[in-house]
């Protein structure tokens, strides 16, 4: 393959892969405590014999926008935002426990607390929390799960449990393709012992709509460059093969 269509078409896909993070980002603009995901492309030289002439386009894992979202009071009590590095602890589709900042939580019918992805809530050994039948519940801010019990006066309150909340450096975690944080290879996190948490408020997602739209509008661009050069290049080589036929 001719060197320059490659670099070409290398840079092209690997615009596409920015713009399906940025449509990805979009797509969780409603999203409950939703980290916009990053995309950086570098510039990788082709090594070898010769003159080192050409260099190549490769996607750089950057990691993710770390900026808090804004606030939004609810009122609900099942509602709770994570304050600063902090994450809430929950089981994954696999078992494994993974991290959050979905704070939109419920129980379910089972009496398992979860949050809108469906994902159970761990308590502070690891454990799903479940809620048995109640009155009323609260969240504290240090993660304590209250219940009224069915039957019982509101002075009545059972502590459950405390839910797991972990601090963690962006270096420390990683995104899943299952859009949970897991931690690194050879990192364990340690539980809060404080407050960390905001109660009857959530945390929107802090995807820029503005920056996004304006970012889909650039990648766009940039991969329509690159098309057209890989149909100049195309072009130019057709007309070299031609040239080559007529004198010969």
């Amino acid at each position: 393959m001719d060197h320059a269509l490659y670099v070409a078409m290398t840079g092209a896909d690997h615009i596409r892969q920015a713009q399906t993070v940025n449509n990805a980002n979009l797509a969780n603009l409603n999203t409950t405590g939703f980290r916009a995901e990053l995309a950086a492309q570098t510039a990788v030289p082709v090594r070898g014999p010769g003159w080192q002439s050409r260099v190549d386009a490769a996607l750089a894992p950057a990691g993710f926008n770390t900026a808090e979202g804004a606030l939004q009071a609810t009122g609900n009590p099942l509602d709770v935002a994570v304050q600063g590095n902090n994450w809430i602890a929950v089981q994954a589709r696999d078992g494994s426990e993974a991290y959050t900042r979905q704070g939109d939580l419920s129980v379910t019918a089972n009496g398992l607390l979860v949050n809108a992805a469906g994902h159970a809530v761990l308590d502070v050994s690891g454990a799903p929390v479940a809620i048995p039948p109640y009155t009323s519940i609260t969240i504290a801010a240090d993660g304590t799960v209250g219940v009224v019990p069915q039957g019982q006066t509101p002075a009545t309150v059972a502590n459950i449990g405390r839910i797991k909340v972990v601090s963690a450096t962006p270096g420390q975690i990683t995104r899943g393709p299952d859009s949970l944080f897991h931690p690194r290879q050879g990192v364990e996190l340690q539980p809060v012992a404080g407050d960390a948490l905001l109660t009857g408020t959530l945390e929107s997602s802090n995807v820029n709509v503005a920056d996004a739209l304006v970012q889909m509008i650039s990648l766009a661009r940039q991969f329509e460059m690159q098309t057209k050069l890989m149909h100049t290049i195309d072009q130019n080589e057709q007309a070299s093969s031609q040239l080559l036929r007529l004198n010969g």
